[in-house]
């Protein structure tokens, strides 16, 4: 059918403004059934009074009937000074409980009432201007907040600031056209090689293979290379369109040696070595419904080798290992992964091959000479050592 519903909200963290005066507002990452993506700001006191409406529409569900049929999560009210502290604790409320808000049947989680909460208004299309006194700052939460504290938030951090190296047309409605000497603010650097980015008037995803940051060439940024491999699947099969890329089947399983932030990543298939679409590659074991929901809504992103009229700032290109290194190196992996797991078989043996070395060399053991006759030693001896046996006698 054709209903309008929210696949999933995600929580990007906070910004602390200042215009019209100090306040606090949350960051949200709608996906919507088509796919679609759209970043909106809340204040929390709206989504109090959202919430308050919520429970009005459905007070079985809120348990203002009977406390034992609640399913709506709860949600403390605000405070009367929201400070930074405050805003820091409450990244964990919110992603609890909009997580929770999502897992309820349909007639909560697809209602009116939250579609038009989350639909994007003018406000979160106007981001604040650099006329005023302070620009906001801007707080984001940890990738692996799942493995640590909600609190533990990054910041204040200054985004940081990339330049487009050539012009992109955007080919969906979740991402931003670009023009040659662009500049913009990355608010997140996803895997899969397509930044979110912000400017003065829009925001959208861009290719990372598109921007160059200001300062240097190189991406430092990018991980160390990982020859001993990290096992994935192919979850769309590809052709290599050059020489340095590696064609995979749908299902394939390979190792990805390193992982670059233009989402094109180094897999080694057997012997060989080349790069691959990560947008295209899952984590062996892992549901891939998530990673397939990406590839529809985006593809992968092109790379920086097929960008024409590419113009960069710099004048040294960008540090990255060639493939003859990342074949070297690998080969010499495997071999000693090799020489490592060949006398595995003959470790209940080891004292063997001690032996044969001692025996192959052969090396005699010296000879202890017998004790000479003291007329013997009379005879070689020094006259001073005769004189000194003598007299001792």
């Amino acid at each position: 059918m054709g209903d309008t519903f929210i696949r999933h909200i995600a929580l990007l963290g906070f910004e602390k403004r200042f215009v019209p005066s100090q306040h606090y507002v949350y960051m949200f990452l709608v996906k919507w059934q088509d796919l679609s993506e759209k970043v909106v700001y809340r204040r929390f006191t709206e989504i109090y009074e959202f919430h308050k409406m919520l429970k009005e529409m459905f007070p079985i569900e809120a348990g203002d009937i009977n406390p034992e049929n609640r399913v709506i999560p709860h949600l403390p009210a605000p405070r009367w000074f929201d400070g930074q502290r405050v805003a820091e604790s409450r990244q964990g409320t919110l992603t609890e409980y909009f997580g929770s808000l999502m897992s309820l049947p349909a007639k909560i989680s697809r209602c009116p009432h939250l579609l038009d909460f989350f639909k994007v208004r003018p406000d979160d299309l106007k981001l604040p201007t650099d006329n005023q006194v302070k620009k906001p700052e801007t707080y984001l939460v940890p990738k692996d907040s799942k493995n640590s504290s909600v609190t533990d938030i990054t910041g204040p951090i200054i985004l940081q600031t990339y330049r487009a190296i050539a012009d992109f047309e955007k080919s969906s409605g979740s991402q931003m056209a670009l023009a040659t000497g662009d500049v913009v603010d990355v608010v997140e650097k996803s895997e899969s090689g397509w930044w979110f980015c912000q400017t003065k008037t829009k925001r959208g995803w861009v290719p990372a293979s598109y921007l160059e940051p200001l300062d240097s060439p190189d991406e430092a940024e990018d991980p160390e290379p990982n020859y001993q491999g990290e096992p994935h699947v192919a979850i769309k099969a590809y052709t290599a369109q050059m020489e340095d890329e590696v064609s995979l089947q749908e299902g394939e399983t390979i190792d990805v040696i390193h992982k670059l932030l233009d989402g094109w990543w180094v897999i080694r298939k057997g012997d060989i070595t080349g790069y691959f679409p990560s947008m295209y590659l899952q984590k062996s074991g892992q549901d891939v419904a998530q990673a397939q929901r990406q590839i529809k809504s985006r593809g992968a992103p092109p790379r920086r080798s097929s960008i024409r009229n590419a113009h960069s700032i710099h004048q040294r290109s960008r540090k990255r290992l060639s493939q003859d290194t990342y074949r070297r190196n690998s080969v010499r992996f495997l071999q000693q992964r090799r020489r490592q797991a060949g006398p595995g078989p003959q470790s209940s043996g080891s004292p063997r091959p001690r032996e044969q070395p001692q025996t192959g060399r052969a090396k005699p053991q010296p000879a202890v000479p017998p004790r000479p006759s003291a007329d013997l030693i009379l005879h070689r001896c020094s006259e001073s050592t005769k004189r000194k046996l003598s007299s001792t006698v």
